[in-house]
């Protein structure tokens, strides 16, 4: 907290890499990442309530004066209603909750009148604009200053929205209105919940990821409990608890009925569509249905919720955190963590209700790695790479606001809280809303009575709201004999005998053209695509492109062999580039005051020391040469001797840098982007190519760094002179860097200074992504060589967006190329097994193969198991999906 006052405010957010605050257009664009940021020192007013959990109290009262002194509202920029409402309006009313208490215990807030309910207020009034549809749905976003549709508003052109961005809003707007006595907030966030009930899948009583707000038509059709629904399902059962109206418990048991009947594969989560339930819409999973197990505790259903979340902890296991989304056999599909709270928040939950002391043991693990691998000079930095422990310049204000909320509740006993936190209930932000108010100021009249309600034959829901006593009678053991059988779930599933991509190429029906034997010089090939409805399209790079359209195929059964020669295709590319790719490496900074605490994301080199076969890495103190750019002898070889070189990107080859460097005695290099502003947030990275001779003799590792992490390299010289940094394929425990040397790391502790080296110590995140779209990506490597003189870059192997089955064209597949230098290009992850190094399992991922004819194919991957299996069977189901008119 302290850090971020010191080095934030009065910003959003810490970037705790580069110890300052983010502050919106300042900082280069993450896209709808930012829709968060309102020039409203949003990480403040977040971690209000956090304090006085925290027994902080009279830092919450300065923090509270801060708050109504400096922040302001009325600002012209555009801001996620969703996001907005959740840490902000939720944070205000909190902060208001837990002041209010305060004042009547008689010793703190005495002076509180009650200001920041008056904010909360006025910044509702601010978000009603985006209401103003037929739908009652809200607009995604709205602007503070001038809401919607105004000349100057810069919004409201919108015409879909997330099912959790509007149907998570009742717990706050119904509390501004019941602690005000202004009912205008509640009728309109009960408005948006009937609608979405009323616009549910009556069949399978699913809801879609989005929906457009004005015809209420189902935008994206799959279903499931996490990222873009995710909170609807939570603000249902928690609406019953805090509102007292029973047809928002209906509406969740009847949901609830669906999800456990359709998307609950226990230990799984996956998602499915709406119309056709039984149809999964995906292959993986991610990580925001990890708050979903702490759902079912409140729900009552509690062996499902001890199954998913032994599963997830399994995961954790293997890679110190949760990745963004992972594949149903555990393999990493996004690298990415931003810090998320949600397994956390479940882990709390599940010992609340168990007593088990196994789930302190894994809050336990949780702050350990925190501290081992999150935690930085400035505050804690989301992990970029889970694979590799590199870390991104990001600190999200969920993290104060719930992850340090949750671990400090799971160890806290009765005696450490001031207050009894059984009176109040949890927003999705863990904001803290006092019970009291299902009794005070009942604006709304029960309108919304659920129509068609059916009761549902589930015992489960004998449980709502459970008396933990009455759920484990005299058996402490309950728990355990629940997790045992899923003990080894992840580590079983790695193991196979065959690969996915073995399997489509060596059995079951075969195209009359393999991949293999295909080549675009062939006429007679050319033939055999047309008649499977494959065209092929030259571009004006040499590359070709192949589209698969089954309504152009000669008949049903050829349309069949076009889709298995299109995956065969991917497949064998897939294969093929895997053999060049190398995974991304990590360059460790381990000198003072860092100690290894930040690792930034490098691209490897096809040439040099392979740092995987050298797992202790290359560590030394860096250094710049003369010529910066490496491309002549060393004037400076007397600095680089023994030493890590620094150089610049540009005018001649890798591999020519890395021979003058080792010449002058360096024992590894680092090349950074000459690109200003250039950053792996953004851009993919990529893996240095050799210089098409021999490079046997160069033994030295090479790594590459994007120009924003280069700097952080470059402005630690500055300040520190020494710097020593650690090249390796992935992050390193700190005990390890120091041998056996511990550094002072203390999660619940305001005061981030290092501490003396000697002493002992203990050590230990559409918030929800933007919902429309899918988690935010990490980057893989793609390859390019170095540019040639004149800075021509050679050609590059991209590494574009997996398409989901959510996302696909139901004309077919289609294999394009698309230049991973392009203005904001990036590529994914490539999903990594949750297992052991040499697994045979194939990396989902995209891929580029060179045909006879020099043809390169650029690749996006679908999972095609399905279509390949029942054919006839999704293109009913994607049919029903466009006739549907609910």
């Amino acid at each position: 907290f302290c850090s971020q006052q010191e080095h934030a405010y009065p910003a959003d957010e810490l970037m705790p890499l580069t110890c300052r605050g983010r502050v919106r257009g300042q900082e280069p664009s993450r896209g709808d990442v930012d829709d968060a940021l309102g020039k409203f020192s949003l990480t403040l007013i977040d971690t209000l309530d956090t304090l006085v959990v925290l027994n902080k109290t009279k830092e919450f009262e300065e923090a509270v004066k801060k708050v109504i002194k400096d922040v302001n509202l009325d600002n012209d920029i555009v801001v996620s209603v969703f996001e907005t409402n959740i840490r902000v309006l939720g944070g205000l009313l909190g902060g208001h909750s837990v002041a209010i208490m305060l004042k009547e215990k008689g010793e703190y807030m005495q002076w509180y009148n009650g200001e920041l309910l008056h904010m909360a207020k006025e910044l509702g009034y601010k978000l009603l604009p985006a209401f103003n549809t037929t739908s009652g749905l809200p607009y995604p976003r709205v602007n503070l200053k001038f809401g919607v549709r105004h000349p100057e508003a810069r919004t409201g052109t919108e015409t879909d929205t997330c099912t959790a961005c509007a149907g998570t809003l009742i717990l706050e707007f119904a509390a501004l209105s019941r602690f005000t006595g202004t009912s205008i907030f509640e009728e309109y966030a009960r408005k948006a919940l009937d609608f979405i009930w009323e616009k549910r899948q009556r069949s399978s009583n699913l809801v879609g990821v989005t929906i457009n707000i004005h015809t209420g038509d189902w935008v994206r059709k799959d279903s499931g409990v996490g990222a873009g629904i995710d909170s609807y399902y939570e603000y249902l059962l928690k609406a019953y608890v805090l509102l007292g109206d029973d047809s928002f418990l209906e509406r969740f048991n009847t949901h609830y009925d669906a999800i456990m009947r359709y998307i609950s594969q226990p230990p799984l989560l996956l998602d499915v569509h709406i119309h056709k339930p039984m149809l999964n819409a995906r292959t993986w999973m991610d990580s925001l249905l990890a708050f979903f197990p702490g759902l079912q505790v409140l729900k009552g259903d509690i062996r499902p919720a001890i199954e998913t979340h032994e599963m997830l902890y399994q995961v954790i296991k293997k890679h110190n955190f949760l990745p963004e989304a992972f594949t149903t056999d555990f393999r990493v599909h996004w690298a990415q963590h931003p810090l998320r709270p949600e397994f956390a928040e479940s882990t709390y939950f599940l010992y609340k209700a168990t007593g088990d002391p196994y789930y302190l043991e894994v809050g336990k693990t949780l702050i350990e790695n925190l501290n081992k691998y999150a935690r930085v000079p400035c505050g804690f930095a989301a992990m970029k790479d889970v694979r590799t422990g590199s870390h991104e310049d990001r600190m999200d204000s969920f993290f104060l606001a719930e992850m340090f909320k949750y671990l400090y509740l799971l160890f806290a006993d009765k005696e450490d809280m001031i207050f009894d936190i059984e009176d109040y209930i949890f927003t999705t932000e863990a904001h803290l809303l006092p019970l009291w108010l299902s009794t005070t100021n009942q604006t709304i009249s029960k309108k919304n009575t659920t129509t068609e309600y059916t009761e549902l034959d589930d015992s489960n829901f004998d449980w709502t709201c459970p008396n933990t006593q009455i759920l484990f009678p005299n058996d402490p053991m309950f728990a355990q004999s629940i997790r045992e059988p899923l003990k080894n779930v992840v580590d079983k599933s790695c193991p196979r005998g065959m690969s996915r991509a073995e399997e489509s190429l060596g059995s079951g029906p075969k195209p009359p053209l393999r991949a293999r034997d295909f080549m675009a010089s062939n006429p007679e090939h050319l033939e055999i695509l047309k008649k499977m409805g494959v065209s092929l399209i030259h571009l004006k790079d040499g590359r070709v492109q192949l589209v698969q359209h089954a309504v152009q195929a000669a008949s049903s059964l050829d349309a069949e062999d076009g889709l298995r020669f299109m995956q065969e295709m991917i497949e064998l590319s897939s294969q093929q580039q895997k053999e060049q790719q190398l995974p991304p490496r990590a360059v460790q900074i381990v000198s003072h005051p860092f100690f290894g605490r930040v690792v930034l994301t490098a691209g490897p080199a096809q040439f040099g020391m392979d740092l995987s076969k050298h797992k202790a890495g290359t560590r030394g103190f860096v250094a710049t040469i003369k010529p910066y750019n490496g491309c002549s002898e060393i004037t400076n070889p007397e600095a680089v001797k023994e030493k890590i070189a620094l150089m610049q990107r540009g005018q001649c080859m890798f591999a020519e840098k890395a021979r003058n460097i080792q010449k002058a005695g360096a024992i590894g290099g680092i090349v950074i982007d000459d690109n200003e502003g250039s950053s792996s947030d953004t851009a993919p990275l990529f893996q240095m190519a050799g210089d098409g001779k021999n490079t046997d003799d160069i033994t030295i590792p090479m790594l590459f760094l994007f120009n924003k992490e280069g700097n952080i390299i470059l402005d630690a010289i500055r300040e520190y002179e020494a710097v020593e940094v650690l090249l390796s394929d992935k992050a390193k425990d700190r005990a390890t860097i120091f041998k056996g040397k511990m550094i002072p790391n203390y999660i619940i502790d305001s005061n981030l200074e290092m501490e003396n080296m000697d002493q002992k110590s203990s050590e230990n995140d559409p918030h929800k992504p933007n919902s429309e779209e899918a988690p935010s990506e990490s980057q893989d490597a793609g390859a390019v060589g170095e540019e040639p003189e004149g800075g021509g870059e050679s050609s590059a192997v991209g590494d574009p967006d997996p398409l989901s089955p959510a996302s696909a064209d139901s004309a077919g597949v289609s294999v394009a190329d698309e230049d991973p230098h392009g203005p904001g290009s990036a590529g994914p992850a490539a999903p990594e097994p949750a297992c052991a190094p040499g697994d045979s399992q194939p990396q989902e991922q995209t891929t580029q193969r060179e045909s006879s004819s020099k043809a390169h194919w650029d690749s996006k991957v679908q999972p095609m198991e399905s279509i390949l299996a029942d054919w006839n069977e999704d293109i009913e189901a994607f049919e029903m999906m466009e006739k549907d008119e609910l």
